[in-house]
């Protein structure tokens, strides 16, 4: 395979990657109210509880950085709080 081929399939998926977790993040954010608000403020309030539920969503879509990245939607769109998204965060990477 040649290496022009291999970078721009690389990259390409790369970016539908990309664009996927982003597509998915901004859904959720159009549909989300507050009883998701709700629900993560019972979720995530304390630290060890952020982790699990972090571990959760990570175990569900399968991949940490689709969490992550959820997760940083969700503090732009003001759903969590920055010490809410560490507890969530950890989850993911572990």
């Amino acid at each position: 395979m040649e290496l022009q081929t291999l970078l721009f399939t690389f990259f390409g998926g790369l970016g539908i990657f990309l664009f996927g977790i982003k597509s998915m993040g901004d859904g959720l954010q159009k549909v989300a109210g507050d009883g998701l608000r709700d629900l993560l403020d019972r979720f995530t309030t304390r630290p060890i509880m952020g982790v699990l539920t972090g571990i959760v969503v990570t175990v569900l879509l399968q991949t940490s950085s689709g969490t992550t990245v959820l997760t940083i939607g969700l503090i732009s769109a003001g759903f969590m709080t920055l010490r809410q998204a560490i507890g969530v965060i950890l989850g993911a990477n572990i």
